[in-house]
């Protein structure tokens, strides 16, 4: 039994060592991949290449007064990033969700997403997104991320969300 206990111990030293090594891949130190001194993990919000880095530090989701589609100077700024990213990953394409609070019947509420979406597209159009490479699509009030009757919640589901795909299709 304390044979056991002696190996165990010797492949957990050996592991934590492993892992506290950053040459031990050749790859350098503090200015080598995976290092301090890179860009972040890879796919990781601080990856400024990943997905994750568009939605959390870009910001993936813009706001509109109440029945409104015009896009607010904050939506626009939001936008302006989203669609600089855009141009300079021209391997994802996007689709535009609108959405709205559950104010209103379902048919206006269609109709004002299906608005609110075509808004953010026209704008990336406009700062240099090919149209080929977006779609926009409205789900109105049938998907809100806040659930109650209070114009907290309404703000919150007011709303045009960019989501990304890798590849040529949308």
């Amino acid at each position: 039994m304390q044979k056991i206990s002696t190996i165990v111990l010797f492949v957990a030293a050996l592991a934590t060592a492993a892992c506290n090594n950053p040459n031990r891949n050749g790859m350098g130190g503090a200015g080598g991949a995976g290092g301090m001194g890179g860009a972040g993990a890879i796919g990781s919000a601080s990856d400024p290449n990943s997905p994750a880095y568009f939605a959390q530090t870009l910001g993936d989701m813009v706001h509109f007064v109440v029945d409104q589609s015009t896009l607010t100077p904050e939506a626009q700024a939001i936008l302006t990033k989203q669609a600089a990213w855009l141009v300079q990953h021209p391997n994802y394409t996007a689709i535009v969700q609108g959405h709205a609070d559950e104010q209103g019947t379902r048919e206006y509420n269609l109709a004002l997403g299906a608005r609110r979406a075509e808004s953010v597209k026209q704008f990336l159009i406009a700062n240099g997104v090919s149209g080929t490479r977006l779609k926009t699509i409205s789900y109105g009030k049938e998907q809100p991320i806040a659930l109650c009757s209070d114009e907290s919640c309404f703000q919150q589901n007011r709303r045009a969300k960019t989501a990304l795909q890798l590849g040529g299709g949308v």
